[in-house]
């Protein structure tokens, strides 16, 4: 990296290549004897694969990190790179995916709307397609405006899959339920766990009984624990990071276009580590040819789980006589 520094200043700045080796602690010579020797072929590949990783960060508008960036040139030009490299390589040529920003939950709980027990209790795992599904509403500004449009979409917890959405200028019960016609259009024999946020929507009589018509058991969210509704909250977080970057929209129209064509490219170009590389739809597809679904297990979170276990043993030290331990909501 020195060497490489020098070389690059001397040639744009036309600073001193002794003045900089002297600052550095490296001697001329072996200076000149690295940049007159012979580029090994390691160095060429990785000279090659930088310029390839310029190439995707721009095609995908910089919505790809290192272990994405790693899966998509590992697909689509079949190769077999390890992420540690493309981490390495990203770094020296400056190349980051976007950060979204976090936001905080402000849910206010209403008790005169019926609400349903958290069924679902944070397992986002499914062993089957059909088996669990989340739902959301999001909302977008329509650019050039003082309107907004609302999305609704319905997740698969098997496959990360949309299997359903739809948009409106009005966040009410008509949008939710188009959105269940498309899916059991879609799927007319799903009888999933329907999972929600607590919503006027999904407390409003005429959707509860549109699940029990379907013979579909409702979870809910507890009052401001957004994560027990964690990838769908992150589902609208990938949107809002990169739809934007991908898809160019002005007006209402363009909006629509834009959301369609994202929801498309997350289910059939959007590849994921989770699934061996592979695309929500592709791993639904094979799972519904299948007699017995393939499992993805969640990664363990050790950072989550050490967090736990400090949790405990700080509750432990200062609850020796079995109360209530202070961190019991956290976990």
């Amino acid at each position: 990296m020195k060497y490489l520094a020098i070389r690059e200043l001397h040639e744009k700045k036309n600073y001193s290549i002794s003045w900089m080796c002297r600052k550095l602690k490296i001697s001329r010579a072996s200076y000149y004897k690295w940049l007159n020797r012979p580029i090994p072929a390691k160095e060429l590949e990785d000279i090659e694969l930088a310029e390839k990783i310029r190439e995707y960060h721009k095609r995908y508008k910089g919505i790809l990190g290192y272990r994405r960036m790693t899966i998509f040139l590992n697909r689509l030009e079949g190769t077999d790179y390890k992420p540690k490299r493309i981490r390495r390589l990203m770094k020296i040529i400056g190349v980051h995916s976007s950060i979204r920003r976090t936001r905080k939950c402000c849910t206010v709980s209403n008790k005169k709307d019926p609400k349903a027990d958290n069924l679902l209790k944070r397992d986002f795992e499914a062993s089957a397609p059909n088996e669990k599904w989340t739902t959301d509403v999001t909302e977008f500004k329509v650019p050039g405006e003082k309107q907004k449009l609302y999305l609704s979409a319905f997740m698969d917890l098997y496959d990360r899959s949309i299997v359903a959405w739809a948009v409106s200028s009005r966040n009410d019960n008509l949008l939710v339920f188009d959105t269940f016609r498309q899916a059991i259009t879609v799927y007319p024999d799903a009888h999933p766990l329907f999972h929600s946020d607590r919503g006027f929507q999904y407390t409003s009589p005429a959707f509860r009984n549109l699940l029990l018509e379907h013979a579909m058991t409702q979870s809910m969210s507890r009052v401001a624990c957004c994560i027990d509704n964690g990838p769908q909250e992150a589902f609208w977080g990938i949107v809002k990071t990169e739809m934007p970057k991908l898809f160019e929209y002005h007006d209402r129209e363009s909006l629509i276009e834009a959301i369609r064509q994202y929801i498309n490219f997350y289910n059939n170009e959007r590849f994921q580590e989770r699934f061996d590389s592979k695309t929500p739809m592709e791993v639904r597809m094979e799972a519904l040819q299948a007699e017995e679904p393939k499992l993805y297990p969640i990664p363990i979170n050790r950072r989550i789980q050490n967090y736990k276990q400090h949790l405990a043993e700080l509750n432990i030290s200062k609850n020796p006589t079995g109360t209530a331990p202070i961190g019991q909501a956290l976990l």
